[in-house]
């Protein structure tokens, strides 16, 4: 994440912000059998593949690809579509499919001689867009056929990271058994652990953690995975990031540490204004005066009357 303004910014929308720029999700589509979409292309394919020529017939089967419509990429394959075309981000047929999880699809190019590790213009490849999109049967059958498991997708943020983010516990787990580095580092400064510890993610938290994660790495601006968690983001459960931050204790996280401002877990939660965190770590004996080097403790950054009541006592 960006660097944090002491004793101004606050560590959650900053938080927010650094998390979810890089990644962003796809809703499920339509199956394809049922799909209107599908037969509207074939429509529009019959009344003018006489006369189609090469960019025409690509385009369709990126529309194909898209929307999951198996008998009509056939048919524009056998036409003289290409596999080799890229839409205007770099992207291949077979990425289209893979991020929209059609598993037909993505058999079928890589049966056709699709390249399976071919990366668009920011770097992503067909596996990194299916495990950022949350596609757990197009991400097996990518690896079982040779993915490279390890190339980065956009901001040098790998596959790993991308299934972290969405909670992905079976992604996350097909690619560490694959060997994919669990420590790997993305452009802004954050690892996989990060992404889940600050989203509420316990499974995923605990299979990195199993992975050989050390609880008490250190990420951009001095921040620990606990620190993550006590700063949660916005979109993720109170409740979901009190039990991620109470297995990090468990597994040694240091309750004390301090980030590049001084501030501690429990400071960053105050700030934060995130009560629960703030009584866990009072319970597991977090210090309430320790002072940040704006010379502000974890009361003087509560930002609700109820944090600060429970600092004061």
């Amino acid at each position: 994440m960006g660097a944090v303004k002491s004793g101004t910014g606050r560590f959650a929308s900053a938080l927010a912000v650094a998390l979810v720029a890089p990644l962003a999700g796809v809703a499920t589509p339509a199956r394809a059998a049922e799909s209107p979409a599908c037969r509207e292309i074939e429509r529009r394919f019959e009344l003018i593949k006489s006369e189609m020529i090469s960019t025409q017939l690509n385009a369709m089967l990126f529309a194909a690809a898209d929307k999951g419509c198996e008998p009509l990429a056939r048919t524009l394959l056998a036409a003289g579509a290409s596999l080799e075309a890229r839409d205007r981000l770099g992207a291949m047929p077979l990425a289209h499919a893979a991020a929209a999880g059609h598993l037909a699809l993505v058999d079928l190019f890589l049966e056709k001689g699709a390249a399976i590790d071919a990366r668009n213009l920011a770097g992503s490849t067909a596996l990194y867009a299916s495990a950022e999109n949350d596609r757990f049967a197009v991400v097996r059958r990518l690896l079982a056929k040779g993915a490279d498991a390890k190339l980065s997708g956009k901001g040098e943020v790998a596959p790993l990271a991308a299934a972290a983010f969405k909670g992905n516990d079976r992604v996350v787990e097909a690619l560490l058994a694959h060997g994919v580095d669990p420590n790997a580092i993305d452009k802004s400064g954050k690892t996989p652990i990060v992404y889940a510890a600050a989203l509420g993610f316990t499974p995923v938290v605990r299979r990195l953690l199993d992975a050989g994660v050390d609880v008490n790495a250190r990420y951009g601006n001095d921040l620990t995975a606990l620190m993550w968690a006590a700063g949660y983001a916005d979109s993720a459960g109170a409740l979901d990031a009190e039990t991620v931050a109470e297995l990090l204790l468990e597994r040694g996280a240091a309750i004390e540490a301090q980030d590049n401002r001084g501030y501690t877990a429990l400071m960053i939660a105050a700030d934060a204004g995130h009560g629960g965190i703030v009584d866990l770590l009072l319970r597991r004996g977090a210090t309430r005066d320790t002072k940040g080097q704006d010379g502000k403790t974890a009361r003087d950054l509560a930002t609700d009357a109820p944090v600060r009541e429970r600092l004061a006592r």
